[in-house]
């Protein structure tokens, strides 16, 4: 047994949380003490397993601020992710032998201050110096320290781990200095088991339209990188060629944060791109969800829309076709790796035109959904189970903590 801790900094409910919650769950089934160590947890914005005693989480720190007028958030971040590491490595009295960081790097140098001769993995999403733009001078300078910083405590991790082929080339272009390390990847799988226990709801109007034959859904954080309006635009397109409108119906359900602006103001900039493409009559949009719900809006859509441009891995796909539901997305990083085109969905590239002719395929031949529906369970079942990520997971750890310091 491996006594582990996840350092992260912010256990919500994005795709990276559903990540390291899934690796910390599939760690926990192989027999090793698991427990988080956060900057921020809300109990009412989280992922079940992190409140209700299977996962223990302590928060460190949560009383710093996360920008300062909505500006030098990822100097914030690495402040905050500084403190969880030094109470970690300095006052904490807990016993550890692999600490498993993702996201802020910058917290691992002041992991390394600990007496404890603990291995560190770090598992990298994507670089974080790319998920922001350089769009003045002011911004260069500010980012420049950090970009260095990120680089180098990424090198000090004992292990990398990335969660696509797609990343680990990024990996290598980006970090220049550390073209020594060949990070592995580990695709992020989520718990299938718990998909298949949860309990499916009646789907109710309010979410699922009970009066629609072809319902297209899009799942995803309310974030302008998401490319969510390609969902929008493409079904404007598809309204076009269809003779009954009263038939489609679009459902866009995304991850949503009360305390994140750009998740308020994207929101609302959605819902007036519908009303413009007078479109809104014919959209659902639901802020956040539970798991019952989730599984239930996979369950009784036609086919998922994935919109974001070189999304890093893209769990969602994975998840619908788990579900046995279809998958349209951008051809572009992860999901090239996970969505087969034409055998278990398209992937196109990020033109309405395009999502719409996709898209028109299961509005013109009903029974297309079975069969890449079908096609997609068999791939994520060959390629991408949980019982295969956590053998390999679990391996990793064994040979790290096994390994000489």
């Amino acid at each position: 047994m491996v006594n582990i801790v996840f350092v992260h900094p912010d256990l919500g409910i994005g795709g990276a949380e559903r990540a390291v919650v899934d690796a910390a769950m599939s760690l926990k089934s192989c027999g090793h003490h698991v427990q988080f160590m956060t900057a921020h947890h809300d109990r009412n914005h989280c992922f079940e397993e992190t409140k209700n005693g299977q996962l223990k989480v302590t928060v460190i720190g949560d009383w710093l601020p996360t920008s300062v007028f909505g500006r030098c958030k990822a100097l914030f971040a690495y402040l905050r992710m500084v403190l969880v590491a030094l109470y970690v490595s300095l006052f904490s009295r807990i016993s550890y032998d692999l600490l498993i960081v993702d996201q802020v790097s910058a917290c691992i140098p002041f992991l390394r201050l600990s007496r404890r001769k603990a291995k560190i993995l770090f598992y990298c999403h994507y670089p974080d110096m790319l998920l922001t733009g350089r769009n003045s001078t002011l911004k260069s300078l500010y980012r420049a320290p950090l970009d260095w910083f990120e680089e180098i405590t990424t090198g000090m991790a004992d292990r990398v781990l990335v969660n696509s082929k797609f990343t680990a080339g990024v990996f290598k272009e980006t970090f220049k200095r550390l073209s020594h390390i060949e990070p592995a990847v580990l695709y992020p799988i989520p718990n299938f088991a718990l998909m298949d226990s949860a309990s499916e709801r009646p789907p109710s109007d309010d979410i699922i339209p009970q009066n629609k034959k072809f319902i297209f859904l899009s799942i995803n954080r309310y974030e302008r990188k998401k490319n969510l309006d390609l969902a929008l635009h493409a079904f404007m397109h598809l309204e076009e060629e269809v003779l009954n409108h009263k038939d489609i119906h679009l459902i866009m359900a995304g991850g949503y944060d009360e305390r994140v602006s750009e998740n308020r103001h994207h929101y609302l900039e959605l819902r007036q791109l519908a009303s413009e493409l007078r479109i809104e009559n014919q959209v659902t949009f639901i802020r956040s969800f539970d798991s019952d719900q989730k599984f239930s809006l996979l369950t009784h859509a036609t086919c998922l829309l994935y919109t974001p441009e070189n999304e890093h891995f893209g769990i969602v796909p994975i998840e619908a076709m788990h579900m046995k539901l279809p998958v349209i997305a951008v051809a572009s990083g992860g999901p090239t790796e996970s969505v087969e085109h034409e055998k278990t969905g398209f992937l196109c590239a990020p033109e309405p035109e395009e999502f719409a002719a996709a898209m028109k395929k299961f509005v013109d031949n009903p029974e297309l959904k079975k069969e890449l529906g079908e096609a997609g369970y068999q791939r994520v079942n060959e390629l991408f189970s949980f019982q295969a990520f956590t053998t390999k997971l679990d391996s990793i750890v064994n040979t790290l903590c096994a390994s000489e310091k």
